[in-house]
């Protein structure tokens, strides 16, 4: 069970503030506390179909950050200008400001929901699966 909710978004901090780019916000709900920022690859000999950029973090981080600024490290996420949510994204090389129409990602975050229920996650969870890929010697 899983959706997908494309989305365009902005990079304000930017030399092209207003440049739209495509990108998804995904959910798993084999990843039940995870949300997934990803941005396609324009497909070329040294990505193949299919390649993205992928950015995991706390679904509750996503949600809570439409309302007030949350997170530390990595990910941080607050609202921004009215119909937008604004989402710091910090890595060893560099960092990017993105900007998130507001209604698409409640629309995201309810689709996310309605398949696990916030308070539901730890029951989405295969635990036993989990610990053998973890114990599996190659």
């Amino acid at each position: 069970m899983s959706t997908v909710r494309p989305l365009s978004v902005t990079f304000p901090e930017s030399a092209a503030p207003d440049v739209p780019v495509e990108a998804e916000l995904r959910f798993d709900a084999s990843l039940p506390y995870a949300a997934c920022l990803a941005f396609p690859l324009t497909p070329c000999q040294c990505t193949g179909d299919g390649a993205r950029v992928s950015w995991y973090f706390s679904r509750e981080l996503l949600n809570e950050g439409r309302l007030g600024p949350v997170g530390s490290g990595d990910v941080k996420v607050r609202p921004g200008v009215a119909g937008e949510v604004l989402i710091s994204l910090r890595g060893p090389g560099g960092g990017s400001l993105v900007s998130a129409p507001e209604d698409l990602v409640t629309a995201f975050l309810s689709d996310s929901f309605t398949l696990v229920p916030a308070g539901s996650e730890s029951d989405h969870l295969d635990i036993d699966a989990a610990l053998a890929r973890l114990l599996a010697t190659d």
